[in-house]
């Protein structure tokens, strides 16, 4: 093996290197997760916000009610 090729071989390495140091530490973007994704559907949080509602307002009317009942 000549000096020749053993230059063309370190030069061709070299190259190499130099392309692939700034792919250093990237995910591809099919791997990342979205983070502008909500994680549940636009039903389930509406159903979430109208159980939570609902029964803060049912407990407040309830209350109301039963304030001037004395046992």
């Amino acid at each position: 093996m000549g000096k020749a090729t053993a230059d063309r071989r370190l030069k061709h390495r070299g190259n190499m290197y130099e392309q692939n140091i700034h792919k250093s530490g990237e995910t591809p973007s099919s791997l990342r997760k979205s983070e502008d994704k909500i994680p549940v559907g636009p039903v389930v949080l509406g159903l979430f916000l109208f159980l939570v509602v609902g029964s803060a307002l049912f407990q407040v009317l309830n209350a109301s009610i039963n304030a001037g009942v004395v046992e």
